[in-house]
């Protein structure tokens, strides 16, 4: 399902995909991202019904369906129809709708299996499939079966990111990175103690005597410098694996169940079921934790022994937790999907079908963790007191906890015990389910002079709840796990809907489409009930020439999560920039050099928020389909989605930005801000900052889902089919799919100015994207080759360009990425055939980008795997 996703050209939207995702609340499940406006923005229908939502947020935002719990065994063909289309669909179909048919009235027996294995090492895969069927006189049978395993693949079995060493700008390079620093690379931390002075400020690294990196094989000592002025800070232990103690390619073991039964009643009424299944137990590795201060991250104390003021920081190794599985996030998830229905028709004129049916969702996440007390003990053990303003004056200062670090254990192996008396198993419980019923009918009304009019017309109800039980020691008012922070929540919804669509044939080479709909919603929102319809036109000047265009209105209810998260926190570095302001640092540069008074982490927390109301947009279309002769045809369609009181997230940096603006009238840089400390806009938005009384810094930012922003796009979809049989030398096909943004529109407020970010460097979305495959048929041989064309990624780091001399040669982007696949089958026999298969041809990992400083040191949308082999076997009988 994956793959087939991957070869969509209109899925040009940045999505989270394993490496990305190890560390966030999604990571098991499979997104698409048509027209970039966002996963939740597409619509997923498997056999014309609403697909159940993923039982995490993703992002631990917004609700979304996963793709890879789908039985691909078992899927007949997926169906894609692109822009707004709630006038017919209902809510969340603004970029598309995307409708997975399963196979029905198989009569045959099929059994495939497929090994892979990757050339670069690792990632072994083997998947099975069985696909089964029986018809008879009044009905049918249809089952599938498939076991798919895939083994995980850490990022240091990649040398292209396997050391913080592979960075190609490293802190300390300039001038390849303007105000990089001098010194050159340098390690990440693997131990590290620092001596802080009075004011916050680092004032060198110490190594206490008989101290060294031998607790593991993996540091090596180092003497740190500054990468500001070249100053020798001293020494400490690097790390250069730290950062490639991740997974690149989860592990997975996926069973899935599918079966469908048809039985007909009478000639006019016919009866059906179906059941899928799914269990899936996945694990990936999300990186090694640091501990860094104590007893919450980013402490400092004070050590009697030492006598100095300290930040202590350890990085654990893989060693620690037995290896490095023991890293491992798991998960644990399970999905049952049940409807039936009946079907018939009326007076030999009208087609009718009523369904029911209910979906549950669960998944379990469980990660080892350090807690707080258990680090703390560890490491520290007992506090000694609180220093005053007479403890060591100037040296020391006031209020810092006073612990005497166990040097032994701070700068000595530590065992896969030790670790886990001082951490404990991070729990997730998520629940999501579905019920709905629909009665749809169909079919002629009267004559016109085009032929025909038909209509259609639904009526829908359906509930929807889900729940979501983080563990309560991650919670932002316990915080009992080390530098670990989540979410929860739950809430219920109902949902009731009213559709119509009507096709008035006005001539023969002239059909006009209308729809309408309107959605009910039982819930705590703002949102009442929610209109839309849409227009469209076939003209047919010629029989091989279709000229079309459509116009709609489309809504998108706020996720379930946006409405009922509980209270969520997270730490992240800061410049209090108003601060500086009031210290008399006026300058944006002066701020973010003035030390740790002025940087440091912030408390950041979001909670649901129950007034949201819907987001309403309007998409077009326009373009044709010529038949050019009976081999060739070709299609061209321009599309315009526009979106607007967009749910977003405010991000702390833009309400630290509007506790500045708002305060000063002035953003960091000087220039005037638009809005005053009496409007609408500051008001709610300065609440949101809390300081403490004493020290002035930033103790909390509360940020939360608002109905605030604009997004638009619009671009061109065009595609090519070929066919050509010849009398000696076989059968040729190809088909090409292309789909270029031409512009990407936002504006982060009501009153901001329209952003075009389509080119901007911290957009990953694609703005371009080709997909061509070809085949060959021949007296039982066939051949196909695919490739994949992603267009121009930009460059990481524009300033870079600036540079005297652009060493590089390079403008904006980089090179796009293309992707070749192919594969050779032959049939054995009349009922098995064999398939030899290389995907990613030319082992292409990705467009080097020597500004690229932050890992993986590459975009995450590459190939991280390269290429891989593999051989498939498929028994008919």
């Amino acid at each position: 399902m994956r793959e087939a996703l991957q070869n969509v050209s209109m899925n040009t939207g940045f999505g989270q995909n394993d490496f990305n995702a190890n560390g966030g609340f999604t990571p098991n499940a499979s997104v698409v991202n048509l027209r970039g406006l966002g996963p939740g923005r597409t619509l997923l229908l498997i056999n014309g019904r609403r697909a159940n939502d993923y039982p995490f947020p993703y992002n631990g935002r917004s609700n979304f369906q996963n793709f890879n719990n789908l039985p691909s065994a078992a899927i007949e063909r997926i169906e894609i129809l692109s822009g707004g289309a709630s006038a017919i669909y209902g809510s969340d179909a603004v970029a598309g709708v995307m409708n997975v048919v399963l196979k029905t009235n198989f009569d045959a027996n099929s059994i495939k299996a497929r090994a892979t294995t990757s050339t670069d090492g690792g990632r072994n895969t083997l998947d099975v499939q069985y696909v089964g069927g029986k018809s008879f006189d009044r009905g049918s049978l249809t089952w599938a079966v498939q076991s798919y395993n895939a083994d995980p693949l850490f990022a240091w079995e990649r040398e292209e990111f396997d050391s913080a060493a592979d960075n190609p700008a490293p802190p300390g390079t300039f001038p390849l990175v303007p105000g990089n620093g001098v010194g050159g690379y340098q390690p990440p931390i693997g131990i590290q103690l620092r001596r802080i002075t009075a004011t916050g400020a680092t004032g060198g690294y110490i190594m206490p005597t008989g101290r060294d990196c031998s607790a593991d094989s993996l540091y090596r000592q180092w003497t740190y410098t500054s990468s500001s002025t070249g100053n020798t800070l001293g020494p400490a232990c690097g790390y250069d694996r730290y950062v490639a103690e991740q997974t690149v390619a989860n592990g997975t073991r996926d069973l899935s169940g599918y079966l469908h039964g048809r039985f007909r009643f009478t000639d006019n009424v016919e009866g059906w079921a179906t059941v899928q299944a799914f269990q899936s137990k996945g694990k990936l590795g999300g990186g090694v934790e640091q501990w860094f201060g104590g007893p919450q991250p980013n402490g400092q104390i004070y050590d009697p022994n030492l006598k100095m003021r300290l930040f202590p920081i350890r990085a654990i190794t893989p060693a620690s937790y037995g290896g490095s599985e023991g890293t491992f996030q798991k998960f644990n998830e399970r999905s049952v999907d049940l409807s039936m229905g009946l079907s018939g028709t009326l007076w030999d004129r009208f087609d009718w079908d009523w369904q029911i049916g209910g979906a549950q969702y669960k998944a379990i996440r469980d990660r080892p963790r350090m807690t707080v007390q258990g680090a703390k003990d560890y490491f520290l053990g007992p506090r000694l007191g609180t220093t005053t303003a007479t403890t060591n004056p100037g040296v020391v200062g006031a209020g810092i906890p006073i612990y005497a670090l166990n040097l032994d254990r701070f700068y000595g192996p530590i065992s896969a015990e030790d670790y886990a008396k001082m951490s404990t198993m991070v729990h997730y419980d998520g629940n999501s389910q579905n019920a709905s019923t629909s009665f749809s009918i169909s079919g002629d009304m009267f004559k016109m002079p085009g032929g025909t009019a038909g209509f259609a017309a639904v009526v829908e109800a359906s509930h929807q709840e889900y729940k979501l039980e983080s563990d309560r020691r991650i919670f932002p008012d316990v915080r009992e796990i080390y530098n670990l922070t989540g979410t929860g929540g739950g809430g219920k919804r109902n949902r009731y809907a009213l559709g119509t669509e009507f096709k008035f044939p006005l001539a023969t080479f002239l059909t006009l489409n209308v729809a309408g709909r309107i959605d009910k919603y039982d819930d705590i929102t703002e949102v009442n009930d929610a209109k839309t319809w849409g227009a469209g036109i076939e003209f047919r000047p010629f029989k091989n020439l279709l000229i079309r265009g459509n116009y709609s209105t489309s809504f998108k209810a706020p996720d379930m999560h946006y409405v009922f998260s509980e209270r969520s926190g997270s730490f992240g570095s800061i410049t209090d920039y108003y601060k500086c302001v009031q210290n008399g640092i006026l300058t944006a540069v002066a701020c973010q050099s003035a030390g740790g008074a002025y940087n440091y982490q912030a408390f950041t927390t979001s909670e649901g928020q129950p007034g949201l109301r819907e987001e309403t947009g309007s998409s077009w279309t326009a373009g044709f389909v010529w038949d050019v002769y009976s081999d060739l045809s070709l299609s061209l369609d321009y599309y315009d989605i526009r979106l607007k009181d967009v749910v977003s997230v405010q991000s702390g940096a833009s309400i630290l930005e509007a506790d500045l603006g708002c305060r000063t009238g002035k953003y960091a840089n000087g220039t005037a801000y638009p809005y005053a400390l009496d409007s609408q806009f500051c008001q709610n938005t300065l609440p949101r900052v809390e300081r403490d009384p004493i020290t002035g810094n930033i103790s909390e930012i509360r940020s939360g889902p608002i109905n605030l922003a604009f997004i638009g796009t619009r671009g061109l979809d065009g595609r090519i089919n070929y066919r050509k049989r010849t009398e000696n030398w076989g059968t040729f096909s190809g088909s090409l799919q292309w789909t270029h943004v031409l512009d990407q529109t936002q504006k982060l407020t009501p009153i901001a100015q329209v952003d075009h970010y389509r080119d901007w460097n911290s957009n990953w979305d694609q703005r371009s994207m080709v997909s061509l495959s070809t085949s060959w048929t021949k007296s039982g041989w066939q051949a196909n080759w695919g490739v994949t064309r992603r267009g121009s990624s930009p460059i990481w780091d524009p300033t870079v360009i600036a540079v005297a001399g652009n060493p590089y040669g390079f403008s904006g982007r980089g090179k796009p990425f293309i992707r070749h696949n192919m594969s050779v089958s032959r049939d054995i026999t009349d009922n098995l055939r064999v398939r030899l298969l290389v995907n990613n041809v030319f082992d292409n990992h990705g467009v080097k980008d020597p500004t690229y400083y932050s890992y993986p040191y590459q975009y995450y949308f590459y190939d991280m795997i390269g290429r891989t082999v593999g051989l498939e076997a498929n028994y008919r009988f």
